[in-house]
């Protein structure tokens, strides 16, 4: 990431842990509202919590609903974490990358919502309904 010159909003305790590992230029101290922010650039917001609960206590607070992830070992945590976060997507072990109506066979995509919802413009009850997808991997990532 470093060479890709990719910024880091950690919190204290994340930047104590990388001071020294990272550069530091590139890595800088967040505030809240850096949290819920979509950055659409190489950019990156990090909190480190102490259980998978305040994990997801931190996702409710600043999630757009979108696409949310859990990198984990435990079989326990995944099912937990993918029963519990409220997103459109929740993948365990694999990229929000793969969140694209592509990916998921959809065809070419006209309009991108970047929150839970779907639908924009007339709204009848087919768009008032949302779908959750929830995605398994082994630690695939997107290459395209």
């Amino acid at each position: 990431m470093a060479n890709s010159n990719v910024i880091l909003y950690a919190d204290k305790a994340s930047k104590s842990s990388l001071d020294g590992y990272y550069p530091e230029k590139l890595l800088l101290e967040i505030n809240d509202e850096l949290y819920s922010t979509e950055f659409e650039d190489y950019k990156m917001a990090i909190k480190t919590v102490r259980n998978l609960d305040e994990a997801m206590s931190h996702i409710s607070k600043y999630s757009s609903r979108h696409s949310e992830a859990i990198i984990s070992n435990s079989a326990q945590n995944i099912e937990q974490f993918m029963n519990e976060v409220d997103a459109a997507v929740v993948s365990a072990n694999a990229s929000t990358a793969f969140t694209d109506g592509a990916q998921f066979g959809f065809g070419a995509e006209i309009g991108i919502s970047t929150q839970k919802l779907h639908a924009r413009g007339p709204m009848g009850l087919a768009e008032l309904c949302s779908y959750k997808w929830l995605v398994k991997g082994n630690g695939q990532v997107r290459t395209e």
